[in-house]
């Protein structure tokens, strides 16, 4: 459902509150990421999926949850990606993102409580975004790589915790990318 239109606000907020209500009263900690956290620290492409970054022990749990709670669900990939679709919107299960990037303690202690559409939310850290969107960016995925840039333009950046998670996920990928 990347490339898929936008959904109605109404529809896809709704989906939104009732994903993270579920993930919440899991007592887990996830992070958002994706279209979500790029539109809050640097630009909005317009979302059609709700991105949730979760530890792998987590995952199974919250699939199942949501699962419960009336979503559809399925294991996309067994080593990185369950999916949940309520009303057409998709709720991507993420716990292991390109190059083996996983949620860790650094990660969650420095993510930030934003405000999307109304609702705070905790976002996965601008500098982790970055290594992330960069690393993943393809021929096929142009559109992350404008996404890390977005970012770099916008957010209040922690420069030494950024290279330290270009040093361990992506060093050559991150120098393109600041040459570009």
């Amino acid at each position: 459902n990347t490339e898929a239109e936008p959904h109605d606000d109404e529809r896809f907020l709704r989906v939104l509150d009732g994903s993270i209500e579920t993930v919440r009263a899991l007592g887990v900690p996830y992070l958002m990421i994706g279209e979500i956290a790029s539109s809050v620290f640097g630009r909005d492409r317009g979302t059609a999926d709700i991105d949730l970054f979760v530890r792998p022990e987590h995952a199974p749990r919250i699939l199942e949850a949501l699962g419960d709670g009336g979503f559809r669900t399925s294991v996309e990939f067994e080593h990185w990606l369950y999916k949940a679709t309520m009303d057409e919107v998709d709720v991507d299960v993420i716990f292991r993102a390109s190059r083996d990037i996983l949620i860790d303690d650094d990660m969650l202690a420095r993510g930030r409580s934003m405000v999307f559409r109304g609702r705070e939310l905790p976002m996965a850290p601008p500098e982790d975004m970055i290594v992330m969107k960069a690393v993943a960016a393809g021929e096929d995925t142009a559109r992350y790589w404008y996404d890390a840039l977005g970012i770099l333009a916008r957010a209040e950046l922690d420069w030494d915790y950024l290279l330290a998670r270009a040093r361990q996920h992506g060093a050559r990928r991150m120098l393109s990318l600041l040459l570009f």
